[in-house]
């Protein structure tokens, strides 16, 4: 880049409300919830049950409480049906799946350099 070239900076208010990049981390970071995302991913509709038996070591207790705060984040939509037993299905939303490319490029990213 030249000494006259500007970029744009990753945050313009370095982790204050307003950064975009903040924002994602706290709604997307910490252990489990983009594991979550990508079953989700793959699978497109999944129950609470595959989902506890595809993410290795997540508890019961982070499972519920990573898939009610996506779902509050607008990210996961849940659908229960007036079964016996009750049948909760979850799938992305359309939000959502617009991060599963940057996802995908952060993967490739881990792959090579890390």
């Amino acid at each position: 880049m030249k000494k006259n070239e500007t970029r744009e900076p990753l945050c313009d208010d370095i982790a204050g409300k307003d950064c975009g990049l903040k924002r994602v981390i706290d709604t997307v970071g910490g252990k489990w919830k983009i594991m979550i995302l990508c079953v989700i991913d793959r699978n497109e509709i999944v129950r609470y049950g595959e989902l506890r038996r595809a993410i290795h070591g997540i508890t019961n207790t982070m499972l519920a409480n990573s898939l009610k705060e996506l779902e509050a984040d607008g990210l996961v939509e849940r659908k229960q049906y007036d079964e016996m037993p009750v049948r909760v299905e979850y799938n992305l939303t359309e939000k959502t799946k617009t991060l599963i490319p940057i996802l995908l490029e952060l993967k490739k990213w881990g792959e090579g350099n890390l």
